[in-house]
């Protein structure tokens, strides 16, 4: 979301101001690309998880602020809805066992926050939509109290001038109206950040675009919102349509979304950039005092802060990120696509797929991308969101197949041989990538999980729908605490 922005309204002159400043910040950015000033010596990884927060009774707890207090830990911050936190895990190198270092990291702080949680009368779940959820916890009052979320909403409703509609045909429908974009916070994800050089920059973001179907397919966790089962992913449509900033007038003259898939492959890293800049008028249009040209000539590394609090207000499902690291600045490449949860070990598991399936990708002889649309990607990526691991995908060499057999007979020994150039210790890649594996055999994932599991209580249980939701949860949370990846999850 970029960083914080404190109480305040915009004039006219703010925002030609601030158009101004984000031009010129893109200017620096291209003269830094041709000069080559970035960090690309010892690439990093990073992850990012967004949690739900539940009472003893499984509803949303609207607690994030005493949560926060009594954790105590800058690695965990507040998000848009107050039943929200983010943990942000330190970077780290893949070689070796470093995803191994991950997971025990990721779980020793999960753990020693959930125990400071309950204290204050809340749990965490991660999960990408918490089945619990109702109309009545996305409201105004929820959003959380840094005062940039209010801000947000302010201008995302005063470029659209109406309500929000939020449709979502799926296995069930669900038509309702939003006046805040409170049920943004209901999806919760996970964001794998890559550092790549900006001569590789293009080939891993082309790469991340093409396989981000079979990533939601593979890890969907998000079938229930508001007591309605609909797609499998469910962040996806509530994600593009709770931030669309677009009346009806507009979208049928063609402008683009903020939530975009994009449009076409790049060739660099400043094509995504300059896109930003081109097609989306500023929503938080403040400028930072820093001339970032005079900070460029003078040796130093520019903030570029107007440039990259706008980057954080286009909801791109791959976004390029620039930043600066103990004075250096390097770029990465942020993959939003998955939910959060089921657990901590699969999470991992999803990481090493996708780290391992697009450094095979980008260093191919032949890109993917040379081969296939980019109109195609993206209609895996909705078919995989809509259908979940039951989806149906194109790509080239095999036409049109289950995703799951795609997965197992292309993607998985590319993924292998990505982990492998990473240099990953061989029993690490074969523990995660066969958790991936079992997936597919199995046809199970959260989704599919969540889905057998509600089904199950209310034809066997005879539970009405809110009663079964609640149990959905109970179980979950306690089976996302024994870390067993969610293949092997039970149906009670």
């Amino acid at each position: 979301m970029g960083e914080d922005v404190g109480v305040r309204t915009f004039s006219r002159e703010d925002r030609a101001r601030y158009r101004d400043k984000v031009r010129r910040c893109l200017d620096v950015f291209a003269e830094m690309l041709r000069e080559s000033r970035f960090d690309v010596e010892r690439p990093m990884t990073g992850l990012e998880i967004e949690l739900n927060l539940v009472d003893d009774g499984f509803d949303p707890a609207m607690r994030n602020a005493d949560v926060l207090e009594a954790i105590a830990d800058p690695a965990f911050q507040t998000e848009l809805g107050q039943f929200n936190v983010e943990i942000n895990v330190e970077p780290r190198r893949l070689a070796g066992t470093g995803t191994a270092a991950f997971e025990e990291h990721v779980r020793a702080s999960l753990n020693a926050a959930e125990e400071k949680a309950r204290t204050v009368g809340a749990h965490m779940v991660m999960v990408g939509i918490l089945p619990t959820l109702r109309p009545e916890h996305l409201t105004a009052e929820t959003l959380s109290a840094n005062p940039r979320y209010a801000l947000l909403n302010e201008q995302i409703f005063a470029a659209r001038g109406e309500d929000l509609p939020i449709a979502i045909s799926g296995v069930e429908r669900l038509a309702t109206t939003a006046d805040t974009i409170t049920p943004e916070a209901a999806c919760t994800s996970t964001q794998f950040h890559l550092q790549v050089s900006p001569a590789q920059f293009a080939d891993y973001w082309n790469a991340a675009q093409a396989v981000a179907g079979v990533q939601v397919a593979v890890g969907a966790n998000s079938p229930l919102f508001f007591g309605r089962e609909l797609w499998r992913e469910t962040r996806v449509p509530l994600f593009q349509q709770a931030t669309d900033t677009r009346a009806e007038e507009i979208k049928a003259q063609g402008v683009r979304p903020r939530v975009w898939f994009g449009e076409r492959w790049i060739t660099s890293v400043f094509d995504l950039f300059e896109e930003n800049v081109r097609y989306f008028p500023a929503l938080l249009p403040v400028c930072d005092p820093e001339d970032p040209a005079a900070t460029l000539h003078s040796g130093g590394v520019p903030k570029l802060a107007e440039l990259r609090l706008h980057n954080g207000t286009v909801y791109r499902w791959n976004r390029p990120v620039y930043d600066v690291l103990k004075g250096r600045p390097h770029l990465r490449v942020e993959n939003r696509v998955l939910p959060a949860g089921p657990t901590v070990l699969d999470t991992v598991a999803n990481g090493a797929f996708y780290f391992g399936l697009v450094r095979a990708l980008a260093e191919s002889d032949r890109p993917l991308w040379s081969q296939m649309s980019f109109s195609a990607a993206e209609e895996n990526f909705n078919a995989c969101a809509r259908h979940g691991i039951d989806a149906q995908v194109y790509w080239p060499g095999l036409g049109y197949l289950p995703v799951t057999e795609l997965v197992l007979r292309r993607l998985l020994p590319m993924a292998h041989h990505g982990l492998d150039r990473w240099g990953l210790d061989p029993a690490e890649r074969d523990r995660l990538l066969g958790i991936v594996e079992q997936r597919c055999l199995t046809g199970r994932n959260g989704a599919t999980w969540q889905v057998e599991t509600l089904h199950r209580l209310e034809s066997a249980d005879h539970m009405d729908r809110p009663a079964a939701l609640r149990e959905v949860v109970r179980h979950y949370v306690d089976l996302m605490h024994s870390n067993r990846p969610v293949h092997e999850w039970p149906i009670p």
